[in-house]
């Protein structure tokens, strides 16, 4: 046991040292922080022009997970039919959905779906919430079905008992229980979708992604603006994951009680 734990602070110590040894090398001298800094005014034009791509990330983000989570519950019942014929039903859109790369719907459904209707006129908001949609509803399928078949049989019995139909059921017994064990996966699904989100900015949408390439076309300095896009993001999917948490502590706490 001894000689495993000076191993391992041996590997830690070189990993420093190398990290040290790294940093060191860099070309501080040739970056540009101004670019990107508040204490200057060509720093804070861009800063606020970065952040103004934070309001269209975050709607389009909660509106395709909205519509994902919806559209998910309702694929993921035919999957727990009695009827092999239905079950087979959702298997098909699952597996057929998850295999479309986002960044190609992304594609079909923006460039797509105004050549198959010439009455289809979509733009790019609603093209990258419909694509985010989809894609994510396949995943948020499975999500709900595996939820839902985690319930105690004896509970479906004990409606059954009391005389609530398939829906009752659904609504005051499966699905109370069922969104207390899935909020987790749920909560990563909505950090996958702010991070899919910057997929958009390949058909114009003014999200961060999207704002940070023109930043970076106009000042020639990648290295800075992609940083701040980079902390940008950390601090928003740290934001949401603090609050996935609370809210799954808070609903712990009311089951408990």
């Amino acid at each position: 046991m001894r000689l495993n734990s000076i191993i391992f602070w041996a590997v830690i110590t070189l990993l420093f040292i190398a990290a040290a040894l790294f940093i060191k090398s860099l070309n501080w001298d040739e970056l540009a922080w101004y670019v990107v800094s508040p204490a200057t005014q060509t720093g804070r034009t861009n800063l606020l022009f970065l952040l103004g791509g934070l309001e269209y990330t975050l709607k389009m983000s909660i509106t395709a997970i909205t519509i994902s989570i919806i559209l998910g519950l309702l694929i993921a019942l035919p999957g727990l039919s009695p009827s092999p014929g239905v079950r087979a039903l959702n298997r098909v859109y699952v597996e057929l959905v998850r295999a479309v790369p986002i960044l190609v719907l992304i594609f079909w459904v923006y460039y797509g779906l105004p050549i198959l209707h010439d009455g289809i006129n979509i733009n790019v908001f609603w093209a990258g919430v419909i694509a985010l949609a989809l894609s994510d509803s396949a995943f948020e399928a499975e999500i709900f079905r595996a939820g839902i078949q985690s319930i105690e049989r004896g509970q479906i019995e004990a409606a059954d008992s009391i005389g609530l139909g398939y829906f009752g059921r659904l609504r005051y017994v499966v699905l109370p229980q069922a969104l207390r064990r899935i909020l987790p996966p749920l909560g990563n699904q909505l950090v996958y979708m702010l991070k899919m989100s910057s997929l958009v900015s390949v058909i114009g949408m003014q999200e961060l992604t999207r704002r940070a390439n023109e930043l970076v076309v106009s000042t020639y300095r990648p290295l800075e603006i992609y940083s701040v896009l980079v902390l940008e993001y950390l601090v928003l999917i740290f934001i949401v994951s603090m609050g996935v948490r609370w809210l799954e502590r808070r609903l712990q706490s009311n089951e408990a009680a």
